[in-house]
């Protein structure tokens, strides 16, 4: 009997990679290793051949493809082989994971690659490897630091979207007259493109000659109201804009947090006698850090992006006044065809934003760790 109940219970008994045997093994990782020395060999091969370092190569990269779809075949196949049950568990992980590889991690190496290239579309000279020559062409470049530049007052105006959306959001936390509507009504502008929004606006409310904006303007006073030929009165313009779009995102994020505050907090400083200042100031705002923090950051990170409206009203002008380095990467691409020096551009501005938000998790970090020890 104690037999039988041995034999029974080895049919469920999973194998460890102990149990495998060391050929399994070896095998499995000259699979793995072979596979790789290919993928490898292919992509050496074929950045030599289009950099004009060696004449062997293919006209495409599509031998990198084949390359890595056999390497990703023998992963999967090396893993079962040398691992056992263990790498069949691994093989429902393996999709994702491959899918990181092809499509960010590939796509982020190749695009690093063409950054350190010359390779102009409207140019009959092809691709060539060229060092560090668009680090120096960007250290240079004047239209470049003007837009990294204007990111500043962007990024700066923040400060005033999240005062207005936490405004907003005291206002819609209270007990007011048709307050659902009003939720639905602020958050109206978030749910349109920003494209949308650059057309509504720049080209129709604001347009020079006919728009509703401009013609209350001369009503009252304004001559020539240009909203988009003055330097500052244009990149005010395309704050406001972007604001417009924007504030509802950090409207509902502030207003989620409003509710979600205990009130018997809030009601104990009324008793106490704490005026509505005092209580913002010493209870609703304070309790309220982690979320308005979250809220800017993430809406940081908006800014930083922004580009849809500038491309689409301004085009970064007058003179570069209201450019972003998304948009003026942008028009290196789609007017200049430069994408090895708008390559270069993007992967610097990536580093710049890495950082940027780093650093600006620190000083939360900090500032919530004073807070509490406060």
């Amino acid at each position: 009997m104690a037999g039988k109940d041995l034999e029974i219970d080895r049919l469920y008994t999973v194998s460890t990679d102990a149990e495998v045997p060391e050929s399994r093994k070896r095998l499995g990782n000259l699979i793995f290793w072979g596979a790789t020395l290919l993928v490898v060999a292919t992509f050496a091969i074929q950045a030599l051949h289009v950099a004009g370092i060696i004449e062997f190569g293919w006209e495409n990269w599509r031998p990198a493809l084949y390359a890595v779809v056999i390497w990703s075949v023998a992963l999967c196949t090396s893993l079962v082989i040398s691992r056992g049950e263990a790498g069949k568990k691994l093989l429902f992980v393996l999709p994702a994971f491959l899918f990181t590889i092809i499509m960010v991690i590939f796509p982020t190496l190749f695009g690093l690659y063409i950054a350190f290239t010359d390779w102009n579309l409207s140019s009959f000279a092809g691709q060539r490897f060229n060092g560090t020559a668009n680090l120096v062409q960007m250290w240079h470049d004047p239209y470049f630091w003007n837009a990294l530049l204007n990111m500043v007052f962007y990024v700066l105006a923040v400060i005033v979207e999240y005062a207005i959306a936490f405004g907003l959001a005291l206002l819609l936390n209270a007990e007011i007259r048709a307050r659902k509507f009003f939720r639905v009504a602020f958050l109206l502008p978030f749910m349109l493109s920003p494209v949308a929004v650059s057309w509504m606006i720049g080209k129709s409310l604001a347009e020079y000659r006919f728009g509703p904006l401009a013609t209350l303007a001369r009503q009252l006073g304004w001559s020539q109201p240009a909203f988009f030929t003055d330097p500052i009165i244009a990149r005010m313009s395309m704050m406001m804009m972007d604001a417009w779009t924007y504030i509802p995102f950090m409207m509902i994020m502030l207003l989620a947090g409003l509710q979600a505050m205990p009130k018997e907090v809030q009601e104990a400083a009324r008793v106490d006698g704490a005026t509505p200042w005092q209580a913002f100031w010493k209870i609703t705002f304070p309790l309220m850090l982690p979320v308005s923090i979250t809220a800017i950051l993430l809406r940081i990170i908006f800014k930083l992006k922004l580009a849809d409206i500038v491309i689409n009203v301004t085009s970064g002008g007058p003179g570069g006044a209201t450019d972003t380095v998304t948009s003026f990467i942008y028009r290196e691409y789609r007017e200049r065809s430069n994408v090895g020096y708008g390559t270069m551009l993007a992967f610097v501005y990536l580093v710049i934003i890495i950082l940027f938000i780093i650093m600006l998790l620190k000083l939360a970090n900090r500032w919530n760790s004073a807070n509490a020890t406060e």
